[in-house]
């Protein structure tokens, strides 16, 4: 049974339609973090708006033709999603500890993009809530199971982890081992200086988010905003938060931009 789900998936693999929606989707994804990172500047020089992803993909929608991109993006987010499940399923090279961490990338993937492209079809339909709505009552639900506030705690410094692992991602310029192997001289320096930032400023706005989950389990408050919109919100409300702010939300551009590069390059 095993192998024959690993054969099943290693033929998913190779199909050039999933291929090229999963590209697809890293240019969606892309495209939503530049609009994410163009609210987010408005915000810090006073304006509104939510600066998240369903704020970005609302504002997509608005746009003319915004409706065909938005099923586009779906489509993409959702082939990235199973394209990163099959990674979980197919045969990994190395020690079984780096096989596991792999697979466990693999999967954590799969839920961003999962959870993109569903944000995408809500956003579609119209029945999507406020995402921070959401995510505050995602935290106030599973504050209210038992060992809520210890499993909340959890999450937070798993946000923490994976924003550590964006920032070392990109200042040690991993992220190029995702881009087929083609190394600095092909993808040129641009794409290796968007890279450096994108994946820095994503890890800046990532902790602020585990930040905030932390504080919600601390003070045992399930009101408390944890979204990246309340992340980007807070670093505006600190000291020489405009800077701040507009120096995150270049990076996070930067990071959209590279996304497309990535859309091009990446090994799939």
């Amino acid at each position: 049974m095993g192998n024959d789900v690993q054969d099943l998936a290693a033929q998913a693999s190779n199909s050039d339609s999933l291929e090229l929606l999963a590209r697809i989707g890293y240019a969606g994804s892309g495209l939503v973090h530049v609009l994410i990172a163009w609210i987010a500047g408005r915000v810090a020089l006073g304006s509104s708006g939510e600066a998240d992803e369903a704020g970005a993909l609302h504002q997509l929608g608005s746009s003319t033709g915004g409706a065909v991109l938005l099923w586009v993006c779906a489509a993409g987010f959702a082939a990235l999603a199973v394209w990163h499940l099959i990674e979980t399923v197919v045969p990994h090279r190395g020690a079984a500890r780096e096989q596991l961490l792999e697979r466990a990338r693999s999967v954590s993937k799969a839920v961003v993009y999962g959870a993109l492209g569903w944000t995408a079809f809500r956003v579609i339909t119209g029945t999507g809530a406020d995402s921070g709505e959401t995510t505050t009552e995602a935290t106030g639900s599973l504050m209210s199971a038992p060992a809520g506030r210890l499993l909340v705690g959890v999450v937070g410094l798993v946000v923490l982890g994976v924003a550590g692992y964006h920032v070392h991602k990109g200042l040690r310029r991993r992220f190029l081992e995702d881009l087929g192997g083609t190394g600095r001289r092909e993808v040129g320096r641009a794409v290796e200086v968007l890279g450096v930032a994108g994946y820095a400023a994503k890890g800046v706005a990532l902790g602020v988010v585990g930040a905030l989950v932390l504080t919600a389990a601390v003070q045992a408050d399930p009101s408390q905003p944890t979204g990246l919109d309340a992340a980007l919100k807070t670093l505006r409300d600190q000291p020489l938060g405009t800077v701040l702010l507009i120096l995150v939300a270049v990076g996070l551009a930067a990071y959209g931009l590279y996304s497309f590069a990535r859309a091009r390059y990446s090994t799939m």
